[in-house]
């Protein structure tokens, strides 16, 4: 598991992971349209901290403000 930085992550970010073409991305909550069920959440390229398994096993949530 990768020592993701979330100092570096944008305030609104929830999730790091590494996408299939090997890049790295900061992922938000979606904003979902009102009305419907079409939701949408654009990625923030992130650093990859040296991550090196495989991009499927890469998504990190960010800890709770409790846990630290």
């Amino acid at each position: 598991m990768p020592n993701v930085d979330w100092k570096q992550a944008p305030r609104q970010a929830r999730w790091w992971a590494i996408d299939a073409n090997g890049q790295a991305h900061w992922f938000c909550v979606p904003n979902v349209a009102a009305f419907t069920d079409f939701w949408f959440s654009e990625p923030i390229p992130a650093p990859d901290f040296n991550y090196q398994g495989d991009w499927r096993g890469s998504l990190i949530e960010r800890p709770s403000e409790k846990d630290g």
